[in-house]
This record gives structure tokens, sequence and C-alpha cells, in this order.
């Protein structure tokens, strides 16, 4: 029985768990959180922060690893990729690739240098009173720390720096162009010979317009900018020399070509690949870890495909003390996952969530109906605990 360590312990990679075990390794989890959902439920959970590199070898020495999982975050991968640069482990990136394709600043360097599709980098000198413009942090994920300045003023934009660089790992920020249109996710299994399953998801945020709550399958997405997207994802692998494995991407689609927002090699979060599992059939979380284990892919449909799925995380705007979620319409749940507790004190989103629910449609409009109703914070409410 091989000896597997999974480096998350957040309920995003639950279903990462789920599949190794049920290929029969012997897993243990890691991660600082003992709170988090995992940690609480799974008994092979050790107590370490795997942000250090150095220490987390010393535990995968200790415990005689045999196969090393990234979970659902930029963390998990980095440590990772830091560690196989000292012990190969399979189907992971090396420190640098990681390095070009998560930080913001240095994927945004490298894509220009190449000639990606991706939204100009600004400099102070360039910006100018009617460019709209993002400001967003180097390191961080879910909108954190970004701001949109549509009509930008110097005292706006050294606030919004400020902001930032504390959402930063790095303290550092980047300004860009901001682009109009609609954002959504491509997410490959690939090599260096091409893309060989992937998805277009649409995606939205209700609660903070610049984090993603809200999401849908597309199967009619147009070919040319769809052609496009695979044609970035296969330089990538062929230019970084990219094992086989995950490219997720969020890219935004304007009036005239795809813009990319970021690509990165770890799982998604938020169940992710549940919305994928229960939209086509496809085991995504599958298919995530077996280049980790040195196997090859497999794309075989075992589930049947509903295919209207709606995945919403339930946050709120405010900061709140929850104790109560009511909708405000029947809905087909197919399946929710609890991420608070009655009396938990809850930040406002990107932070504090309720939870994860995935509502199946009838139809095409019904499935429209359900998401115009998340978006536009119509579909429950959410009350304090003393109000039923």
């Amino acid at each position: 029985m091989a000896r597997t360590l999974l480096l998350d312990t957040n309920i995003a990679a639950a279903p990462l768990l789920q599949c190794l075990i049920e290929a029969g390794h012997e897993v243990y989890i890691a991660g600082g959180n003992p709170d988090d959902a995992l940690a609480r439920s799974y008994g092979n959970y050790i107590r370490h922060d795997y942000s250090n590199s150095v220490t987390t070898l010393d535990l995968i020495e200790r415990l005689g690893i045999e196969f090393l999982i990234p979970g659902c975050n930029d963390r998990s991968y980095q440590t990772c990729a830091e560690i196989t640069d000292l012990r190969a482990f399979p189907g992971i990136d090396s420190a640098e690739n990681t390095r070009i394709i998560n930080n913001k600043a240095a994927f945004r360097t490298w894509a220009q240098a190449n000639r990606l599709p991706v939204p100009t980098v600004l400099k102070r000198s360039d910006i100018r009173a009617n460019r709209p413009v993002i400001v967003k942090p180097e390191e961080a994920y879910s909108g954190r720390g970004a701001t949109v300045l549509r009509s930008p003023t110097p005292e706006a934009l050294a606030e919004a720096e400020a902001l930032a660089c504390a959402a930063s790992q790095s303290g550092k920020c980047l300004i860009e162009d901001f682009v109009e249109g609609q954002l959504f996710s491509h997410t490959a299994f690939a090599d260096q010979n091409g893309v060989l399953v992937d998805f277009i998801v649409e995606e939205h945020g209700s609660a903070s317009p610049l984090a993603v709550d809200t999401s849908h399958l597309v199967t009619d997405f147009p070919a040319a900018p769809l052609a496009s997207i695979r044609k970035v994802v296969l330089f990538m692998f062929k230019a970084l020399g990219l094992p086989p494995g995950l490219m997720h991407t969020q890219f935004i689609l304007g009036a005239d070509d795809i813009y990319i927002i970021e690509m990165t090699r770890r799982c998604p979060g938020d169940l992710y690949s549940v919305l994928i599992q229960v939209s086509t059939g496809l085991n995504y979380a599958e298919n995530y870890v077996r280049p980790f284990l040195g196997e090859a892919f497999n794309f075989k449909y075992r589930e049947p495909a509903s295919g209207l799925i709606l995945r919403h995380t339930i946050s709120t705007i405010d900061p709140i003390v929850f104790g109560t979620l009511r909708f405000r319409r029947p809905l087909d749940i197919e399946r929710y996952v609890a991420l608070a507790r009655s009396g938990d004190r809850l930040d406002a989103s990107p932070k504090g969530r309720i939870g994860i629910g995935f509502f199946c449609a009838r139809s095409t409009e019904d499935l429209h109906d359900i998401k115009m109703s998340a978006l536009t914070r119509d579909l429950y409410d959410i009350y304090p605990p003393e109000v039923w």
C-alpha cells in the first residue's frame, strides 16, 4: 500500500482524498488549521504548516511518503514544487515554472514576452482618468485585495495599491487595464501534444463582483475563442516543458478577443471538481490526482451527465453572525455542503462562506432563472440565530 501525502485540509480537497483512498493508498493529510473540515474528520491528519518546504520535506522523509499531492490552493502547489526540485515526485512542476504560472506579475511579464492575450500591465505614468484599471495583489486569490477604478485618481490609486499590497503574500501589487466582458474558466487535462479533455464554465460574482461564487458548465461556447484558449494551453505545455496534468485558466471573453486573467496547475477550490463531475459524469478529481501517481488519465464517463447544474457559494455582503438560511423558492438540490454553523461569526465575501449548493435545473431557461435569482441575491435569506 503506497503512502501518499495530500497537502490540503479544506473541504475542496475532499474529492481528491476520496480518489486516493479508493485507489488503495495509505493517505496522510497535512495542514495548519485543525478546524478545517478534513482535519476534524479524517484520522490520518497531521497538524503541520506546509508553507515551509524544508520542514514539509522532513515530514515526507519521516513518514516514508511515495507520492505527493498538491491540494486546491496556490501555497500547497508551490510547496510541492519546491520539494520536487529537491526530491523528484511525478506530475509536479518545477518551482520556477510554478512561479511563472502562479505569480501574477511574473505571469504577465512572461505572457507579454510570448505574445499571449493578457490585459496590459500599466505603469503609473500610463494611467489616465478615463482609462479603467484594476489594482490587484501580486499573490492572492478570490478577488481579495483587488479594486476596480473606472476613473482613477491619484488618491484612489494610492488607496487601492495599499489595499492590494496588504493582501499580497509578497507585499506587492500590479496595475493593469480593466477589460470588460464575461468571465469564464477553461479547465483542461493536457500534455505536450495538446488538450485531451476540456470544459468551459461561465463564472459570476454576486456577493463580491471580483470573487466567483456562481458558475455553470457551458456546452455551446463559440468555436473560435475555444480554439484560441486551447492554443495558449498547448503553448504553455511546450514552452515550459510541463508534465501531463491539469491546466486551469480564467479568462474574459471581450468584444474582440480573449484575455487571460490567470492560469494555474492546481485543482480549483469551492468544489469545482464536483461541478464538472455532476454536470458531465467525468471524475475530475481522479484525473487531477492520476499524474501525481505516475498514472495515465482515465476519461471514462462513469456517471450520468445531468448537465444543467448551477454551483453557488452562499456568502454574505456584510459581516454577520450566521443563524438560519431560508430559500425563497423550491429547488432541486443535487447536494449541499455546509461550511458554517449557526452562531458562527462570518466575514463578508469572499472570506465568510455559509455553504456550497449544487442546484439542478430542468431546462436552460430554468438554469438561467436560478442563476439570475442567485446573482440578484434573491434566491435565499440569511438570518441571525435569533430570527426564525
